[in-house]
């Protein structure tokens, strides 16, 4: 780890500066993948996947600096289940063998998947109570684990991933703010809004899927 926080070191330095705080070059680039990889999931489109994985690695570093540890891992989390979600969107199949399309999940899996979220919160946030440094370690958490939730609803082109994305990036923009990181407050902020503009454009094509 050390050695990757070396290695983008000169990423770090100054871009420019936000309401009085420092934007790093390694954040500017971050914000830019992570920008196109949310357009090219709106569009259904699976070159969204390797945007992400470049974005997260981007991520992992700037959040580990930052102390956000849950944070920094999920990155880690994000990079594999990136490669698994390509992996879906390219071959992926529903229970019946056909190929994956955008669909509603359904009242049982809304319930196991909100169970799911209640699970790992509080088992996320005592973890990183006990072992880290973080000063926010259950607000940390609770982003977290609703990624966790999300990502999976994504790879399985379910459209309720997006009011999860919803409710994870508005928590995600107060801690971000907390922290100082400007530039990632403002890639949430519109990632508040592209959540809206997935969700609707999901439903919709559900809809049609559905015909």
């Amino acid at each position: 780890m050390e050695t990757l926080l070396q290695a983008l070191r000169p990423l770090f330095a100054s871009a420019f500066t936000l309401w009085g705080a420092p934007a790093s070059w390694l954040e500017l680039i971050a914000f830019v993948l992570a920008l196109a990889m949310v357009g090219f999931n709106i569009r259904v489109n699976p070159l969204g996947w390797p945007l992400a994985i470049a974005s997260s690695l981007l991520y992992f570093a700037l959040f580990w600096d930052s102390r956000l540890y849950g944070e920094a891992n999920l990155q880690i989390f994000f990079v594999v289940v990136a490669l698994w979600g390509w992996w879906q969107w390219l071959r992926g199949t529903q229970d019946d063998g056909t190929a994956l399309r955008v669909r509603s999940l359904g009242r049982r899996g809304l319930i196991g998947c909100a169970a799911a979220m209640a699970l790992a919160w509080p088992l996320l946030g005592a973890f990183l109570a006990r072992v880290t440094d973080s000063d926010v370690p259950w607000w940390d958490a609770f982003p977290t684990a609703g990624s966790l939730v999300g990502q999976w609803l994504l790879g399985r082109k379910y459209v309720e991933n997006w009011p999860v994305w919803l409710l994870v990036n508005v928590v995600s923009v107060a801690l971000f703010a907390y922290k100082g990181l400007w530039l990632t407050v403002v890639l949430y902020a519109v990632f508040v809004l592209l959540s809206l503009a997935g969700w609707r454009a999901w439903s919709a094509l559900a809809r049609t899927e559905a015909r």
